[in-house]
This record gives structure tokens, sequence and C-alpha cells, in this order.
């Protein structure tokens, strides 16, 4: 890894916020989801796909029965 010389101060929530160049080029947008980790003495973030439970889509998604479903899908199961 290469440190970026962005230093970030912690919050009294422990919150960090990420800048917005690596957010860009990391593709990480408001409302993502990204998954914490530990690994050698480091913090690691790495951004969350989410797909379609039905077909792998991952563009317009919505929650339907607390599963991960995209449009195209969701008019199938409308439509059965």
């Amino acid at each position: 890894m290469v440190a970026s010389g962005m230093a970030r101060k912690v919050d009294g929530l422990g919150r960090v916020v990420l800048p917005v160049e690596m957010r860009k080029q990391l593709g990480i947008d408001v409302g993502d989801l990204v998954d914490i980790s530990v690994a050698d003495g480091r913090f690691v973030l790495e951004k969350v796909e989410q797909h379609c439970v039905f077909c792998g889509a991952a563009e317009e998604l919505r929650e339907h029965r607390a599963k991960l479903v995209c449009a195209a899908c969701v008019g199938s199961l409308s439509a059965s």
C-alpha cells in the first residue's frame, strides 16, 4: 500500500471523512456500502458490489422482501 499523505481526524463518533479524490478513484458514491476490515494492522475499505439475487445485474436495484432485485426482475415477479 502507498501512503497518500492525506491525514484525517476521527470525530467523537469514530467517523472519518473519505477524501473526494479517493472516493471518485474507487467509484464510491453517496449511499454505497463499504466493507471495513483490518489486515496487517491497517484498516482496509472495499466497495461492496451489490447485485440482483436473480440475474446478477448491478443497475436499478431495489429492495424486495429484504433482497436486492433489479427493476427487470421485479417486473417479472409482478407479472407472475
